[in-house]
């Protein structure tokens, strides 16, 4: 793991990546460096073949509480326009497209508030571990700005456009049952009880064949913009690929022989 002073702890554990947002101070508000840090961090887990599952969480009590506003600050000093599409592009989108598109499952471990940009993060990821303590929070519109790193197309896809349209332009804050309620978490646990939950998923996802992982997110991902005729035919095209890995034979064998599969990943 890395040294405390660090704005990200990292850490590996049988084939689970935890990394940790580490500024609990400011409810672990991204900075700069902390968005460097982290998309390096996400881009090195997806090239690590060590690395079956990623999750993402937070120090202390909060998960991430979005963008640190006293580090731009000074741009509203003055009457000059204000330009985020920049910052977005070259910090934020580049690290939410890795984790929706790299073929591993990321699963967000939410201890406390998720807010902003914080709670994009946690939509971008594939699943939801929430302490009981945790609340989502679509915060742009009380600073009269809309919802960004993909909230706008991952909350109506979790939970319908009704819902998602209230919850972004009301910014009310949406507590952990609720979010059960809703489907926007999988789970909801103590909070004493989160990350040994977290542990316990994540071990079980990254004892899955992870080809097989890696084109089920695939196709998931696909079929939002597909028609039927053509997500089945792309459903033919990745089980091939599928039927072809040495774990699809061990798979099939290990159940004939009534035994646990051992996947390598090949």
């Amino acid at each position: 793991m890395t040294d405390s002073n660090e704005v990200l702890l990292v850490s590996d554990e049988s084939g689970v990546r935890t990394i940790t947002l580490n500024r609990p101070d400011v409810l672990n508000a991204y900075n700069e460096q902390m968005l460097v840090a982290l998309g390096k961090a996400v881009r090195g887990a997806d090239k690590d073949d060590s690395v079956r599952c990623l999750v993402i969480t937070g120090a202390g009590r909060a998960f991430c509480s979005g963008q640190d506003l006293a580090e731009v600050a000074s741009q509203y000093e003055s009457d000059e326009p204000i330009e985020l599409g920049n910052r977005l592009r070259t910090l934020y989108n580049p690290m939410i497209t890795k984790i929706r598109t790299m073929e591993k499952l990321v699963i967000a471990s939410v201890n406390g508030v998720a807010a902003g940009a914080g709670c994009s993060l946690a939509l971008a990821c594939d699943l939801r571990v929430a302490g009981e303590s945790a609340s989502f929070v679509e915060a742009f519109i009380h600073v009269g700005l809309v919802p960004d790193c993909a909230s706008t197309f991952m909350l109506p896809r979790l939970i319908g456009m009704a819902r998602a349209m209230e919850i972004c332009c009301s910014g009310r804050k949406v507590k952990s049952d609720a979010a059960l309620q809703i489907g926007l978490v999988n789970q909801v646990v103590a909070d004493d009880e989160l990350k040994a939950a977290t542990a316990k998923l994540a071990g079980k996802m990254a004892g899955m064949p992870p080809k097989a992982i890696g084109l089920t997110k695939r196709a998931i991902n696909a079929s939002w913009n597909a028609d039927l005729e053509k997500q089945l035919d792309y459903e033919a095209m990745l089980q091939t690929t599928a039927g072809q890995t040495q774990d699809h034979r061990e798979g099939v064998t290990a159940f004939l022989e009534k035994r646990k599969p051992t996947f390598t990943g090949k």
